[in-house]
């Protein structure tokens, strides 16, 4: 027995022991396709995340930061997931190695990036942190070329470029 309201389908689900309850929500689709459009809004939440770091590690100790940042990210990724009908433990459990392998490394290397953040925003000032954080953008140019051949032109390069002197700048001078 199923009941549909709108997009949202509730049922029982026939098992082997006793019935269980089933909610299905419809699968969303993410309208806006434009990867600058959601690049600027992470820089955007990246900036609000910086100042709410610098406020919320001041007497709390930077793991323990991490630790609770990394619960309420899971969880409000969690919801979200299943408000939009993308939640599928199916699709994970047939994931090839070489995807899981990449994502629970880059899942360390979250964990240390996080954490070396959240301490730095507690010994100095976050437009300075952030700066030195967007190094990134520059390691990753090389590390993209190099690792998966993804090749820059000039003007790219000489962005890379002004963005390290940039970040130099506000970290040191």
């Amino acid at each position: 027995m199923a009941l549909q309201k709108g997009g949202l389908l509730v049922g029982m689900a026939p098992t082997d022991r006793a019935p269980s309850l089933v909610i299905s929500l419809p699968k969303a689709t993410l309208p806006v396709q434009n990867w600058q459009l959601w690049a600027t809004a992470a820089a955007l939440s990246a900036a609000v995340t910086a100042l709410l770091i610098k406020v919320g590690v001041q007497g709390v100790d930077a793991g323990l930061a991490t630790l609770l940042r990394t619960v309420a990210v899971a969880v409000v990724l969690g919801l979200v997931l299943l408000a939009s009908g993308r939640l599928d433990w199916q699709e994970l459990s047939h994931l090839p190695p070489a995807s899981l392998t990449a994502l629970a490394v880059s899942a360390l290397a979250t964990g240390v990036s996080w954490f070396c953040y959240s301490r730095a925003l507690q010994l100095g000032p976050v437009a300075g942190v952030a700066a030195l954080d967007k190094l990134s953008v520059v390691l990753i140019a090389v590390l993209a070329l190099v690792f998966l051949g993804e090749p820059l032109n000039l003007k790219a390069w000489l962005g890379v470029v002004l963005m390290a002197a940039g970040a130099a700048l506000v970290a040191w001078v």
